[in-house]
């Protein structure tokens, strides 16, 4: 059975489904459940998988369903409950599974004798005394730090009985319980102090080990006054960089979340007490529409009813009173729901408001406060999504182009490349290398041309700068690439060809041209238009965007550089200083080259033949760019009959006047080609 028959089934199938409200599942060739999802109107939602324009979640769902199923419901709040159950039951593939995308560090008190303080990501069921967690990992460190200072505790991972002390004892780091150079009971009074400093509610301990300090130096016991005062100083700083005081003391969560494809990436931000006091970030596949995103992740995240704070905090999506009756009827708690709006919708927080009072359920918030909390726990989430595409790979894009171009191999290793110059001047290749559809920068590089420079020839440009790198990888015997993508049309893609071709190199070639982002094959000159939504399309345009940035930064690099050069300094016997007396007296090359022989040897204070051989070397000089202005005129056509031209041609003069002849290559990355 082919996937066109397949996919008309499960089209039909849809166009069968009744219209009333009800849950929908998606099952593999192996009869699994790959996907659960709810709608209001079955026949419509199904039948939207196979029209329009079809996102990236869309094709990946139908490309791996064999059949559907639905079941259908009184209401869509009964959908809202099935697809929970259901979803618990079967762990669909395609539905939200929460992982934990980053676990941040607590601080760990071991259960030992002489019990050990550290920083982990790991709870252990050991008797260990845990606290935190902490999102400032650097503020978590400092206390750490401050903490070792102040208390001669253990550092050692292993603790075991030794003759002689380790340097921390010699550093007053540590008491060497090792050694029974301190008693249990006096060990453990530090760490009791420790434990005072991190538990409890922060103003309560901070109040309670004030009055310690206080109490202890009235018993004349300075150092461990010293001790408390300086632990305190440390947890207030702890705190402080760990705490966001812009709240009221009401409990909330914030929730935002990103998608890109199957992936999203939700993050919490947990109120307390006023306190921004933990940042959670999940990770999930899932394949439902953004507006049912909350939901999904609310019925898995919040399963246990002590976690629900008494307020949520939502970003803007459809119908968020399901949610509110949810948390209301299935999870018997009094929470608020409050759906955050954005700026756009300040105009219409009248009609907000109305609808608020007609439902008493949901709630609107448009508070300052609230929409940048919902703003940092979104771009929370899109940080992290940045990470899972880095990490993973654009293999979805790559299987696309692999498609679309007929590759035999899937394109994790692309090089790019461009041309830039400025009328000829400068002329630079850049290659870039992306791996797995991210940039691979330790694999840059530069070429400075030597075949064209002077002339406007992007055809032998590009075959120059080619030919130079995949000899070299022959040579070397190192590895190539799967796609070699030229920023340009049909010719200088042919003009590639041809030198892989003389290289007896099989290396598929594409050019994307920027006029209409279209794609060019060797040999053909029909391109191929990939639609503008297309992963395969986005993927080459990072490319070409790549290249064109690398090339037109080192052109201008290398102008810049020739053009805090003086001429002069290209002449014999003259240095810095003579080449100042010489600009402040003639000014240009072609002065210089039109003077007599006495100008100079006045200027410079010198002898005759020393200023005859300044003035040779100005005259071949002059006609050496002289020659050069001449080849870049017959490179752009121009004979100067015209206005047009003879400006062009003035234009030509002017950018040759500017610089010096192209300087020795200068790798940016990685070595010189």
């Amino acid at each position: 059975m082919t996937d066109k028959t397949i996919r008309e089934q499960l089209h039909e199938t849809a166009l069968k489904a009744p219209l009333s409200s009800g849950v929908y599942l998606w099952r593999n060739a192996e009869n699994t459940v790959i996907y659960v999802g709810k709608a209001k109107n079955l026949k419509n939602r199904l039948s939207s998988y196979f029209t329009g324009n079809r996102t990236v979640k869309t094709r990946l769902l139908v490309s791996n369903a064999t059949s559907i199923e639905y079941i259908t419901t009184t209401n869509e709040y009964e959908a809202l409950l099935l697809e929970n159950n259901l979803i618990k039951k079967y762990n669909p593939r395609y539905n939200i599974d929460l992982k934990d995308g980053k676990s941040y560090p607590v601080l760990r008190i071991t259960k030992e004798e002489f019990p050990r303080i550290f920083k982990t990501r790991r709870i252990l069921q050991d008797g260990s005394q845990y606290y935190g967690p902490y999102p400032d990992v650097n503020a978590l460190d400092t206390f750490i730090e401050t903490i070792y200072k102040l208390y001669p505790v253990r550092h050692c991972r292993t603790f075991r009985k030794r003759d002689t002390p380790c340097l921390y004892y010699h550093m007053k780091q540590c008491k060497a319980p090792c050694c029974n150079k301190i008693s249990k009971q006096s060990y453990c009074e530090y760490i009791g102090e420790i434990n005072n400093l991190l538990k409890g509610k922060s103003e309560e301990t901070i109040a309670d080990l004030t009055d310690q300090m206080k109490a202890a130096a009235k018993e004349l016991n300075f150092e461990k006054a010293a001790r408390l005062r300086d632990g305190i100083k440390a947890l207030m700083v702890l705190q402080n960089q760990n705490i966001v005081e812009s709240f009221d003391s009401q409990d909330r969560d914030y929730i935002g979340y990103w998608s890109e494809g199957e992936l999203v990436s939700f993050t919490v931000l947990k109120i307390r007490n006023g306190k921004l006091t933990g940042r959670e970030n999940y990770r999930a596949e899932s394949l439902n529409d953004d507006d049912d995103l909350i939901a999904e992740f609310m019925a898995c995240y919040y399963e246990d009813i002590k976690q629900i704070p008494p307020n949520i905090y939502i970003p803007k999506t459809a119908q968020p009173e399901l949610i509110a009756k949810w948390l209301e009827e299935d999870m018997k708690v009094e929470s608020r729901l409050y759906v955050v709006l954005n700026d756009e919708d300040t105009n219409e927080e009248s009609d907000f408001q109305d609808t608020d009072c007609e439902l008493h359920i949901a709630h609107y918030a448009f508070e300052q406060r609230d929409r940048a909390a919902i703003n940092m726990a979104t771009q929370n989430a899109h940080e992290d999504i940045i990470r899972r595409l880095r990490d993973r790979g654009d293999t979805p894009a790559m299987e696309e182009l692999k498609d679309r171009l007929g590759l035999d191999v899937l394109p994790v290793r692309i090089e790019g490349f461009d041309i830039a110059h400025i009328g000829g001047k400068w002329p630079v290749a850049s290659l870039i290398s992306f791996y797995n559809g991210n940039p691979d920068k330790k694999n840059y590089r530069y070429f400075r041309l030597k075949t064209t420079d002077g002339l406007i020839d992007d055809f032998a440009s590009m075959k120059e700068a080619v030919s130079r790198r995949y000899t070299r990888l022959v040579n070397d015997q190192e590895d190539l690439p799967d796609l070699i993508l030229i920023d340009g049309g049909i010719g200088q893609v042919n003009a590639v060809e041809s030198i892989l071709q003389s290289l007896n190199l099989d290396i598929p070639v594409a050019g994307l041209a920027k006029r209409d982002e279209e794609i060019y094959l060797p040999g053909n000159s029909t391109p191929i238009c990939l639609p503008k939504r297309s992963d395969a399309l986005r993927l080459l345009q990072r490319v070409r965007d790549e290249t064109h940035r690398f090339a037109t930064s080192r052109n201008q690099n290398l102008r810049t550089k020739e053009n805090t050069k003086s001429i002069f300094l290209e002449l014999p016997g003259v240095g810095e200083k003579r080449a100042r007396q010489l600009q402040m007296q003639f000014t240009t090359l072609e002065n210089l080259a039109k003077s007599e022989e006495a100008q100079i040897a006045q200027c410079l204070h010198i002898k005759a033949f020393e200023a005859a051989e300044i003035l040779l070397a100005a005259k071949q000089l002059n006609e050496k760019r002289n020659e050069k202005k001449d080849s870049q005129r017959k490179s752009l056509g121009i004979a100067g009959t015209t206005k047009e031209k003879a400006a062009a041609a003035q234009y030509i003069d002017d950018l040759a006047s500017m610089a010096l002849d192209a300087a020795d290559e200068e790798p940016e990355y990685g070595e010189k080609n």
